[in-house]
């Protein structure tokens, strides 16, 4: 059996499945889930679309950070991240301290799929959004790459499949970064 001990940290771009894989990993490890925009949502008292016109993405970003900050401790749970989160050398160094990195690489034409008739996207309100997500991706995939680990995901994949795809994929890193392990091997009587 194991136990989850360090938040495990769902990164990549908008459509990407962090929120919903992210709530079947919470409940097959029977941890809490956080979807870090949900709290800085609550937290402003604003959705992120008033946030991003009242105030600005930097005053966004400065928000999520300390938001990041403070549930990448809490754990352990499954933190699902805001797109842009994981941009920051601040955030991903305080996601290493307190957390495991996992990307879910997803195709652009399978993010475009799940997001173009989508409200509540700020960056992709545009006149070209296809165009906006290509250029996000693009410049935010070798980022990505520097997750502790990744999954991939396809229209193929159930949620169930993508969430013990994460666990495999985590167990496989705890093995190689024993100092950083997520998970603590149980061992039950009987």
């Amino acid at each position: 059996m194991i136990k989850l001990k360090r938040t495990i940290v769902l990164v990549g771009l908008m459509g990407a499945g962090k929120t919903s894989v992210g709530k079947r990993l919470a409940d097959l490890l029977s941890v809490p889930f956080f979807d870090s925009d949900d709290e800085i949502t609550a937290a402003a008292g604003m959705s992120i679309p008033e946030i991003f016109e009242k105030f600005g993405e930097d005053e966004f970003r400065r928000g999520e950070t300390a938001v990041l900050n403070r549930l990448v401790v809490d754990g352990p749970a499954i933190l699902s991240t805001g797109g842009g989160a994981f941009i920051s050398q601040d955030n991903r160094s305080a996601i290493a301290r307190g957390g495991v990195s996992v990307w879910l690489n997803v195709e652009l034409e399978v993010l475009w799929a799940r997001v173009q008739d989508k409200a509540g996207r700020p960056l992709l309100a545009n006149a070209n959004p296809y165009e906006t997500l290509k250029g996000l991706f693009e410049a935010r995939t070798p980022i990505y790459q520097l997750a502790d680990t990744s999954v991939t995901s396809t229209f193929a994949d159930s949620h169930d499949d993508v969430a013990r795809s994460i666990i495999r994929a985590v167990a496989e890193f705890d093995r190689d970064h024993p100092q950083r392990a997520a998970f603590e091997r149980t061992r039950t009587d009987g």
